[in-house]
């Protein structure tokens, strides 16, 4: 199997890449966006054809949640229309895809944990453009291929809620942090050993909807908490309503995932958020 990574630069690329030489049994390709334009249909498919390409892993997303209000045309490039240019591909020459998605495509309003089937009702820009991209994939229908939605991503690469709270807490004594958005971090190398215990598996004729991300749940000030307690930094945490923070687009105030299925039928497990945080501390 040759594998493309695409997002090759981003969190959960990035965590694949210094996994892969566990897995001898592929051969990979990794991409950022300089690399391959997966917007552009021609150049993604000569790409893939003189690769010899037999498996996506598509971590492009573009996750500026705020700027997506404003950038939107950008937002659906990236989200739906290069979804739909790789699924597109995907079922013409039989290749394997697995895209990764958001708990944003859901309104946040449930209060029991999202299941794969619930109703989707985005309430953003960016839940919408990912969600568009689902619906393009589920439409072009490659077949052993999967959507995983995952949530509150975090690594020792790219940009996150871990990354900003220990930057702020370098320069400052206090911190306001929501804590009345409820969901579940997830170590992004956690989701990346996921994929692979769910590639070998995939042998359907329609796409899989499937749910992951870490066990447990926590709100933002939860997680601001724990890292610093874990992180031995002494600062004031003050607990917010959204309200008290506005911002460009609207969070969802619940959006834990069941992760029932993706556990019973492909022998997936998923650790603790707080388990997963102390291997990312050892990690660094």
């Amino acid at each position: 199997m040759k594998i493309l990574v695409t997002g090759a630069t981003g969190q959960l690329g990035s965590e694949i890449r210094e996994i892969s030489s566990d897995y001898i049994e592929y051969t990979f390709v990794f991409c950022s966006s300089k690399e391959l334009d997966i917007c552009k249909y021609e150049e993604v498919f000569n790409f893939i054809e003189t690769n010899n390409i037999t498996t996506i892993i598509n971590c492009a997303a573009y996750t500026a949640v705020d700027k997506a209000e404003i950038e939107v045309e950008l937002a659906n490039a990236v989200n739906h229309l290069a979804v739909a240019n790789l699924a597109k591909i995907s079922a013409k020459k039989n290749i394997q895809l697995v895209h990764i998605s958001t708990d944003y495509v859901f309104d946040g309003t449930n209060y029991l944990s999202y299941k794969e089937t619930d109703q989707t009702n985005p309430q953003t820009m960016y839940g919408s453009s990912k969600l568009a991209g689902e619906k393009a994939m589920l439409l072009a229908n490659p077949s052993n291929s999967c959507i995983i939605r995952t949530s509150w991503v975090y690594s020792k690469y790219g940009n996150n809620f871990v990354k900003t709270m220990l930057r702020l807490a370098s320069h400052r004594k206090e911190l306001n942090v929501v804590a009345d958005q409820i969901g579940t971090p997830t170590y992004a190398l956690d989701l990346a050993l996921t994929i692979f215990k769910v590639i070998p598996q995939l042998k359907n004729e329609n796409v899989e909807l499937l749910n992951y991300s870490n066990d447990g749940a926590c709100s933002w000030y939860d997680f601001a908490h724990f890292i610093f307690e874990k992180s031995n930094l002494k600062i004031k945490l003050n607990p917010i309503d959204t309200e008290q923070y506005p911002t460009p687009a609207k969070r969802p105030y619940f959006s834990l995932m069941s992760k029932e299925k993706i556990k019973t039928m492909y022998g997936v497990e998923s650790k603790h958020w707080e388990s997963s945080f102390s291997n990312y501390l050892l990690n660094q």
